[in-house]
């Protein structure tokens, strides 16, 4: 049965850099899908609250709260351990959205659990929570060629050319949050990963 409107269901966290400087940059896909999950539900993300941006969208007829921590990615799970305080969130309806370097680009995976693989948005995440059991979808950055520099990769901006795939990978990105509140996780994973 769908929520109503005005009482949150689901937590989605994007994981990023807050900064101009940042904004387009690979390690900041959290930031770009919750930020087009909110253009699509025609909502913004401006409430500040736990060192985070927070926005509620409608997805689905399911009311759901839209986050950006802006902790900075290494120290993210002070903001979304924050988040998770309040009652009417749990752990159970959290989405952690992160780039991943692991993942060829243009490519997903849902997961309804485990490590951080190197991320450091969700070693932060995992630390804070002392759980790895909190559904994350990845977004893959990893390139064609050898990287030299991991760190400095993930805080380029994505090339010219990388354009239309990541308009692609961020719609389907959405679809996969969307089919995560409706459909459940396991079907989610069936069809995207």
């Amino acid at each position: 049965m769908p929520t109503e409107v005005g009482t949150p269901n689901w937590l989605i966290v994007g994981l990023g850099n807050p900064g101009l400087e940042y904004a387009k940059t690979r390690h900041n896909l959290g930031f770009m899908l919750v930020d087009l999950l909110a253009s699509q539900a025609q909502t913004q993300i401006k409430r500040v609250e736990c060192r985070s941006l927070i926005g509620r969208a409608v997805i689905d007829s399911q009311t759901v709260e839209l986050a950006k921590p802006q902790t900075f990615m290494n120290l993210s799970g002070q903001a979304v351990s924050c988040l998770l305080v309040k009652e009417t969130r749990s752990i159970e309806k959290l989405i952690v959205i992160s780039d991943d370097l692991a993942l060829p680009f243009g490519s997903i995976r849902i997961r309804r659990a485990g490590s951080h693989g190197g991320q450091n948005g969700l070693r932060s995440i995992i630390d804070c929570l002392k759980i790895q059991e909190f559904i994350r979808l990845r977004i893959g950055i990893q390139p064609e060629h050898p990287i030299v520099d991991a760190s400095r990769f993930v805080l380029e901006n994505f090339a010219k050319g990388d354009a239309e795939t990541l308009e692609k990978v961020l719609d389907e990105s959405a679809d996969a949050v969307r089919a995560i509140i409706v459909d459940g996780v396991d079907s989610a994973m069936a069809r995207f990963n």
